[in-house]
């Protein structure tokens, strides 16, 4: 009989470069979990199709850099703050610019678009909240109450409320219709990142940097529970679409929670670093993550992973949906949201009064056309997912298949990743905080958890500069491959060899590093630059050099013309080095040197012979002389590696452009 293909649970869908800058800002499309949008350094907004390499639209306008995005719920329309408090609305369908808001005095760190009405929420570094009427173009309310800049903003499902979470470690409720606060949240000892509605009850969820999630109920205005523990800064955190369980997204591992009582459904690792936004689709989670200019997209089979903590039911049962689930004992029961009747005709007035103003614009939205432009770069996908077909309306993209799950790249390390190790059997402490007591530590055991990601066969080609695993070591290895009890000692014993292994000769390499770099400092202490550099060339080992030019770069007036035609030659060696780090720092040392010395150069090697003997001159005349044949060398290597994908190909273009002159 057939082995069953065995699948990932997690899996990494793709890798892009978003901007020619760093992305500062992205999200996902809430309704779809396939449309993304990211906003860069490089005062762009451009919006990508999941799991597809081209860029579909392109937005311009802003002059500074993109702080913030939000896409309303239908996915027709996208906001845009910037670092200067100024705030655009796009029609993404008409790929024209919709509105231009102003009004903030500093960055725009959060934003929300009302869930039935034309109304956009933001929130600033200059601690105001304002809601804008997007038809009327003007702040309708601000609301006024934080001390720190406004992390995070969200309306309540029904449309009645605004949450908002900001760096003074509060979070507050805003009643919309009377224009206050109803209620104050206090209770986390750091800033709050990030605020979640429940879909359906009145529960209020709150993520912080002092790494705890806490429930609020939003009829007695109280903390429901707290869950402690996480291992970083909350940021990212999603309720199910059915509201039986929380996800938080955090560093490489996904986790699913419940909070009546708390306690922790399941851990899924997830190698996606720290995480900036997450959505559901076909029961599938993406979640997303971005460095520099690379954003990288993840998926998580939700069928695999437990989101109660009930036990199995009868088929019966199964058939209903999760809501239907009797509530536990000690919950209490809720209010539900009511939604309007008459949301479905609501967004639609956005559309009709967007056409008619663009049939007679004013002058001042001519202005903002000429300003702002939607730059149609996929034209396929664009129509795909933004032009509708008729007039029945739709959420864009169309209905999608679930991304196929990859089968596990090792079979056998498959198989072992499936039994439960000493890790994942481990009981989970969860405190359990009464709302006005002192917390009680409660351990609750949770289900083995599947790792997602095989250990690697071989070593990579290039050593990323941050590594989830270390180099050369399998997690297989420290497993037992069968888990009986008798077999415990001599597991940890293998396991004790396996660390050791290696551990006196890493251990050699490092003292000889720091006394390397002792060198190096007392020479440094002398305030002779040059002559420290030279003492880190001559001690001939690469990543003393790394660590002397990281502090060198620091500080662009610390360089000279004759310590370019030393470190030259190092650069050369670090672009070609298998290290991210050591190339990386070769990059910014190039491109400071020719920002700051490649003009002085050509104009001296330009310039006629002078009239008689000058001594000066002629030194400079001879360093500029040999720092161009150094560059001419590196220029053929800084072409030939500028056909990369990621951050490096971007990096060695930009340098290969700097470099143009040489040619």
């Amino acid at each position: 009989m057939a082995t069953p293909v065995v699948t990932k649970t997690a899996w990494k869908l793709q890798e892009i470069v978003a901007h020619a800058s760093n992305v500062s800002s992205l999200v996902l499309g809430k309704a779809s979990g396939r449309l993304l949008a990211t906003g860069g350094d490089d005062c762009r907004v451009n919006l990508w199709s999941i799991n597809k390499p081209n860029c579909i639209m392109s937005l311009t306008g802003h002059t500074s850099p993109v702080e913030s995005v939000r896409l309303n719920t239908p996915e027709e329309l996208i906001v845009a703050g910037s670092q200067s408090g100024s705030i655009r609305v796009w029609d993404l369908e008409a790929a024209k610019i919709l509105r231009t808001l102003m009004g903030h005095k500093a960055n725009i760190c959060s934003l929300d678009f009302h869930p039935y009405g034309e109304f956009v929420a933001s929130g600033s570094q200059d601690t105001n909240i304002k809601l804008w009427d997007i038809r009327r173009k003007g702040c309708v309310f601000r609301y006024r109450g934080h001390s720190q800049a406004v992390r995070c903003l969200r309306f309540s499902p029904d449309g009645k409320w605004l949450a908002s979470a900001a760096d003074d470690h509060t979070v507050k409720l805003w009643d919309l219709t009377a224009g206050k606060m109803m209620s104050e949240f206090p209770g986390h000892t750091g800033p709050v990142n990030v605020v979640e509605f429940h879909p359906n009850e009145y529960l209020l969820a709150s993520g912080s940097s002092d790494r705890t999630i806490r429930f609020w109920d939003l009829e007695k205005f109280q903390v429901v529970s707290c869950i402690e523990g996480e291992p970083g800064p909350v940021r990212s955190i999603l309720f199910n679409p059915d509201g039986c369980c929380l996800y938080s997204g955090c560093q490489d591992s996904l986790r699913v929670y419940g909070w009546e009582p708390e306690r922790c459904f399941d851990v899924v690792l997830v190698h996606w670093g720290k995480v900036a936004d997450l959505a559901i689709c076909n029961n599938q989670l993406i979640g997303v993550a971005f460095s520099q200019s690379n954003v990288s997209s993840y998926v998580v089979d939700l069928t695999r992973v437990t989101r109660t903590g009930t036990v199995a039911r009868d088929p019966v049962q199964d058939s209903r949906p999760p809501t239907q689930q009797p509530p536990h004992p000690s919950a209490p029961l809720r209010r539900i949201y009511e939604r309007p009747s008459t949301a479905c005709s609501k967004p639609q007035r956005v559309k009709q009064n967007s056409e008619s103003e663009r049939r007679s614009p004013s002058s001042e939205d001519d202005r903002d056309e000429r300003e702002s432009r939607a730059e149609i770069q996929n034209a396929e996908d664009y129509n795909e997912i933004f032009q509708p077909k008729n007039s029945i309306s739709r959420t864009p993209p169309r209905r999608s298949e679930p991304f196929p799950a990859p089968p596990e790249d090792d079979m056998a390390t498959a198989k072992e990743a499936a039994k439960p190790s000493p890790a994942t059997d481990a009981q989970f402490p969860v405190p359990n905080i009464c709302p006005g007591g002192a917390g009680t530590l409660e351990v609750l055991s949770r289900p083995p958890v599947v790792t997602s990601t095989p250990a690697p066969k071989a070593e990579p080609a290039i050593f990323p500069a941050t590594r989830n695993e270390p180099i050369g070591l399998k997690a297989s290895d420290f497993l037992p491959a069968v888990k009986i009890p008798q077999q415990a000692e001599l597991v940890d014993e293998d396991a004790m060899s396996q660390i050791r292994k290696g551990h006196d000769t890493m251990c050699v390499v490092l003292t000889s590093r720091h006394k390397n770099l002792d060198t190096v400092r007392g020479v440094w202490t002398t305030g002779d630059i040059k002559t420290s550099v030279d003492s880190a060339v001559a001690i001939n080992d690469l990543s003393v050099v790394v660590d002397l030019l990281n502090i060198v770069n620091q500080k662009a007036s610390l360089w000279k013309l004759d310590l370019c035609t030393t470190v030259l030659p190092q650069i050369e060696k670090l672009l070609q080095s298998k290290y991210e780090s050591y190339v990386q720092t070769g990059c910014t040392s190039l491109k400071l040197i020719l920002q700051r010395f490649l003009p002085l150069i050509t104009d001296i090697l330009a310039a006629p012979p002078s009239v008689g003997v000058d001594i000066s001159r002629e030194e400079r005349l001879h360093k500029c002389r040999l720092c161009y044949k150094q560059l001419k060398s590196i220029s053929s290597l800084v072409k030939s590696k500028s056909g990369l994908s990621g951050r490096h190909g971007s990096a060695f273009r930009e340098l290969h452009l700097l470099m143009a002159s040489l040619d």
